[in-house]
């Protein structure tokens, strides 16, 4: 032997996939995340949303820019605290004809929200917005459109009384995955998109990004 010590090659640790922050206090998209196995950590954005709706609406913005600003605003603001990561905002409206609905502020308002939309076809568009460090990457607008049975006072009544306060934390005072479905005559559009998250082409920006295995 030469005296020469040999050493042997030890493979690469594989980096750790980049976590996604997500600017949204929305539990339901965290859990959607999550269970795509996307490695996300959860900071809600402090936005006066009614205040920049109406400052849109009186601009002439429509749903889906309102909804698209929203989502980034959100993204903005939480990137400024997160330097080099990728953070993602969210944001759903609800369009019936010329209004647009938001979270019900209580149990009657929900009600009222709902008896509103009974009968009636009206459309969810949920944004999301990808930026790094003040820099918007990524964006893209869901659609969905959702038309309610006619259902009876008494079940309104009952539903409201079932869901509770939970109606009070979507845009259309109900969950689809829950006992909302009952409300509902004819649904066409993304499953994912009417929770509130285009999960889809979500992921496919972050396989694109190396954030998800390709």
């Amino acid at each position: 032997m030469n005296g020469a010590v040999a050493t042997m090659a030890t493979p690469t640790a594989e980096r750790a996939a980049p976590t996604v922050v997500l600017a949204s206090a929305s539990r339901i998209r965290a859990e959607l995340l999550r269970q795509a196995g996307v490695p996300v950590t959860v900071m809600a954005a402090s936005i006066d949303e009614a205040e920049v709706k109406l400052s849109l609406r009186a601009a002439g913005a429509g749903a889906a820019a309102i909804a698209e600003s929203l989502a980034e605003l959100k993204a903005q603001q939480v990137s400024r605290k997160h330097s080099g990561g990728l953070v993602v905002g969210a944001d759903q409206v609800l369009a019936c004809g010329d209004a647009l609905f938001d979270k019900p502020a209580d149990i009657a308002a929900a009600r009222g929200q709902l008896l509103a939309l009974r009968g009636r076809r009206h459309e969810l568009l949920s944004a999301v917005v990808a930026v790094r460090d003040g820099t918007r990457l990524w964006h893209h607008v869901g659609r969905a459109a959702l038309t309610m049975r006619d259902f009876s006072d008494t079940f309104l009544d009952a539903y409201l009384a079932e869901v509770g306060d939970a109606a009070l934390t979507s845009v259309g005072a109900y969950q689809l995955e829950g006992r909302g479905a009952q409300l509902f005559a004819h649904i066409d559009g993304d499953y994912f998109t009417i929770l509130g998250l285009p999960l889809l082409p979500l992921l496919d920006f972050l396989r694109e990004n190396r954030v998800l295995p390709s």
